[in-house]
């Protein structure tokens, strides 16, 4: 997500499988310089996940798991961004085929959820519409 709540790029991983790795196949896909921070909670906090992001020239705010033996600093004002990523997930999983995943394809699963991305940043955000209290 970019710092306007909107997405930007998607991995579809299966269910079971950590955040982690998927995190860092999803930090790869952008330039050096292209992003100034990355927001995780602590599924996201590995060395290699650090790593990463320091070749990206970026700044890495992970709240820091609470087994790793030297603990990691982070700007706590900074991290509390992190909700928006919450409420996006929260707003796409209005659309019920996101939310019950009917598609039994990655391809297909993967397009509504860019639709359903597309719907929440134009017609909820405002772009077509008012915001709420807007008349009050």
């Amino acid at each position: 997500m970019d710092a306007e709540g909107r997405l930007g790029e998607m991995v579809v991983s299966p269910g079971q499988d950590g955040d982690g790795p998927h995190g860092r196949e999803l930090l790869e896909k952008f330039e050096r310089g292209e992003i100034e921070h990355v927001l995780g909670d602590a599924a996201y906090d590995g060395d290699e996940t650090r790593d990463v992001i320091k070749k990206l020239n970026a700044k890495a705010c992970i709240k820091p798991s609470t087994n790793r033996k030297k603990r990691k600093r982070y700007d706590k004002q900074r991290y509390k961004n992190r909700n928006q990523v919450e409420r996006f997930f929260n707003r796409i999983k209005q659309c019920r085929r996101v939310a019950t995943r009917y598609e039994k394809t990655i391809e297909n699963f993967a397009g509504f959820v860019w639709l359903a991305a597309l719907i929440v940043d134009v017609i909820w955000e405002g772009t077509w519409c008012h915001p709420p209290n807007a008349f009050a």
